[in-house]
């Protein structure tokens, strides 16, 4: 079978420049036909073999002056959407991406967000660096190669950018990637090409896609082969057309599809299993979706094609969900159950203890799921969907045993009327916010913030290590109570702290009292000399001058200390502790163990 074109995503934070870089390409209007300058619409556009030698012309000399893919297949995605949906056992459906960065602005929330959505798929990544054409005193060099519009340029505009590329740089390299400018790459494999471009005045595409096009045919060539057979796809978007009812954007990235196959595809409750009625696709070099001229009704399509699928009974199809074709002659069974078990291990329900998750598509919701399980963060309960009140209560059970689970993370779905009431009531916290990046930082910072909380209230309540000696002829009253003074030699006491004795293992009593130059304090610490109160030992009888007294510490004390808070002592204080511990495992063996 021949190799098929790459399928490739373009990603970004908002109001980078991805459709006008693309429009630029293809010089149709669609960013202007669209609300706010910003991709409302997800779609795919198909890039012929003879397209991409006009556009990369006289660059092909570097690819030894051939293109070997039939083309390249882009889908353009606002933020994160498309690529989360492009989804496959083991990956995603998407060959390769190009990550749109501001060159002014730098890492955004966004960006982070595809970085890490782009490590889970391990889907290989180029940069275009866009906006060049607002560096300070950038003269711009309408559509000519970066390579010879950046020697025209002055000194100090020059290293503007060049500054800029390695502040990026600096960024990706915290995040744990080599980068560097594309022409000074000499291994694309373990270094990410960084391509400086302007949308706006079509400086350094032909680059980005000689880039493009080259990465896909030295390390793809593999990936694109095709085998022969029914279609394999992943469903980008449901969506309803006049006439038509409920349609599949389907990106078909194995075999092929006919009109009539018998498809199965994911769906809320179960698979579906329906005929295809027609297959439509986009003339070339045009939308999927929102195109100027209709769709073109096909008899079959083949890998890789963007396609919009016509069929009954498609309601509560998924986005995100495997297509297959079922072979002539075959049953859809097997097809059934492997769907059912692909989407089965990204809709979680378990008996288990973890958060809830509920997001708007099983690209998203497996996305998601996957950089909370990197995090180490349990799942309960992950599915597609609005937030019901039955989300409510399962985390409401949850919070009763641990209250930093019993929460529900919601992406980019509604909070039900009834729902959001219950969790008011009953104080189950909802984290929802539009990107994905940010939903699961909040969680994070939160929960870190709540822990370390409960961990200093933990600490606070816990009995620390004191160890005094009394001060000779500073004795004030002998007994009911007796009053002395003591010097601390390390560690601390406060009020209430219990004595002891070590020569003897003679427990002496209570603190009651603690006065620094006749002032009465909580505490005293190491080096303060201060009196102290006790009601039930006399002085001359169970205390003497120059006796090294002990404050005691609880076994169940000194182990939470041992194991979760000696980072919070003192050098002197952990020596010391350590010190009490020996000697009360003298006594018995196995304390605080």
């Amino acid at each position: 079978m021949p190799i098929r074109q790459p399928i490739v995503c373009v990603l970004g934070h908002v109001d980078t420049g991805k459709t006008l870089l693309l429009d630029r390409i293809r010089k149709t209007t669609v960013q202007a036909r669209e609300a706010g300058g910003i991709t409302q619409h997800i779609g795919a556009s198909f890039f012929p073999v003879e397209t991409l030698k006009k556009l990369i012309g006289p660059l092909l000399s570097s690819l030894k002056g051939k293109i070997q893919i039939p083309g390249l297949l882009i889908v353009d995605t606002p933020g994160h959407e498309a690529f989360t949906n492009l989804r496959r056992r083991g990956g995603s459906v998407a060959d390769i991406a190009i990550l749109v960065v501001d060159v002014l602005k730098g890492f955004e929330a966004q960006t982070l967000e595809c970085i890490e959505i782009l490590k889970v798929r391990k889907t290989p990544f180029i940069v275009a660096v866009n906006k060049i054409d607002r560096i300070p005193g950038w003269t711009p060099k309408p559509s000519s190669p970066f390579g010879k519009s950046y020697p025209t340029q002055g000194k100090y505009v020059k290293e503007a950018l060049d500054n800029k590329l390695y502040e990026i740089m600096g960024t990706f390299s915290r995040h744990g990637f080599s980068t560097d400018r594309f022409d000074r790459i000499k291994d694309f494999t373990s270094t990410i090409a960084l391509i400086p471009t302007s949308a706006k005045t079509g400086e350094g595409l032909n680059e980005l896609l000689m880039v493009l096009v080259g990465l896909a045919q030295i390390y793809l060539k593999k990936k694109l082969n095709t085998t022969k057979g029914p279609g394999k796809g992943s469903v980008l978007e449901i969506k309803e057309e006049p006439g038509l009812g409920l349609t599949l954007n389907t990106i078909i990235y194995d075999g092929t599809l006919k009109k009539d196959d018998l498809i199965v595809v994911g769906g809320k409750e179960k698979p579906i299993i329906t005929h295809i009625r027609a297959i439509l696709v986009p003339k070339p070099l045009d939308e999927i979706r929102d195109p100027r001229d209709k769709f073109t009704s096909v008899n079959h399509v083949y890998a890789a094609s963007g396609v919009k699928i016509v069929a009954a009974n498609l309601e509560g199809a998924l986005a995100g969900a495997p297509l297959y074709g079922v072979p002539a002659g075959e049953k859809p069974e097997k097809y059934v159950k492997q769907v059912t078990e692909e989407i089965g291990k990204i809709r979680i329900a378990t008996e288990s203890k973890g958060l809830v998750l509920k997001a708007d598509t099983l690209g998203s919701l497996e996305a998601i799921s996957e950089i909370l399980k990197q995090n180490e963060v349990q799942i309960k309960i992950a599915d597609v969907g609005d937030v019901s009140k039955r989300d409510i209560t399962e985390a409401s059970v949850v919070k009763t045993h641990d209250p930093l689970l019993g929460v529900i993370l919601a992406f980019n779905v509604k909070i039900l009327p009834d729902a959001e009431e219950n969790a008011a009531n009953i104080g189950v916290k909802i984290f929802k916010e539009p990107i994905i990046y940010n939903l699961i930082d909040n969680y994070l910072d939160w929960s870190k913030s709540k822990r370390e909380s409960k961990n200093e209230q933990e600490y606070e309540k816990l009995t620390k290590p004191g160890k005094i000696r009394v001060i000779p002829g500073y004795v004030f009253r002998r007994a009911k109570p007796a009053i002395f003074g003591v010097e601390i030699l390390s560690g601390r006491i406060i009020q209430k702290n219990s004595l002891l004795r070590m020569e003897d293992d003679a427990v002496l009593g209570v603190v009651q009292q603690i006065q620094d130059k006749g002032k009465a304090v909580s505490e005293a610490k190491k080096g303060m000399e201060v009196a102290i109160s006790m009601d039930k030992p006399i002085f001359g009888r169970h205390i003497f001058e120059k006796d090294i007294l002990y404050v005691r510490v609880p076994e169940e004390d000194t182990k939470i200390l041992l194991a979760n808070h000696l980072d919070k002592l003192t050098e002197g204080e952990q020596k010391l502790l350590k010190e009490y511990a020996e000697f009360m495992r003298k006594k018995t063996p196995f304390w605080a163990f």
